[in-house]
């Protein structure tokens, strides 16, 4: 049998290359999820608690993944400011065609970090070169919808 060597899931302890143990690993986790939760509030105002409740009895796990990788992780790298990574998931959002609701909050999240509403309008027209007229068309109407919550007292 080849060695495996210690790639995670290989076995021989490969499931913690670093050779932390279960203390570290749990540790390291609950730093992720405290940075994720903290990175979503700071973009969108939200403690994201909602989301691990509309979850808890479906895929509590998959919360948590949110928080640790999207938000942990992702968004808190540096090279790339909110405001820019923002517009950016906006532009992503707008390429998928169907993440509506993900692409409401993640606009308003774009006006949370200081992006602009002309920003958010060119972000999404630049994307029906490659979305199609279609995608950017719906999200405008999203934006729109956005923008006159945001407006309404």
């Amino acid at each position: 049998m080849k060695d495996q060597g210690n790639r995670p899931g290989a076995g021989g302890g490969g499931d913690d290359p670093a050779g932390a143990g279960p203390e570290a690993l749990s540790t390291a986790t609950d730093d992720r999820l405290a940075r994720g939760k903290a990175r979503l509030s700071q973009i969108t105002g939200r403690s994201g608690e909602e989301v691990m409740a509309a979850l808890a009895d479906v895929a509590p796990d998959f919360a948590r993944y949110i928080f640790e990788f999207g938000y942990g992780d992702i968004y808190s790298r540096p090279g790339l400011d909110l405001r820019t990574r923002m517009l950016a998931t906006v532009a992503g959002l707008v390429c998928l065609g169907h993440a509506e609701r993900e692409l409401e909050v993640h606009i308003g999240s774009a006006l949370n970090v200081g992006a602009t509403r002309e920003e958010v309008v060119e972000a999404i027209m630049q994307m029906a070169l490659y979305a199609g007229f279609p995608a950017a068309l719906d999200a405008l109407f999203v934006a729109k919808r956005v923008f006159a919550e945001r407006d309404t007292p």
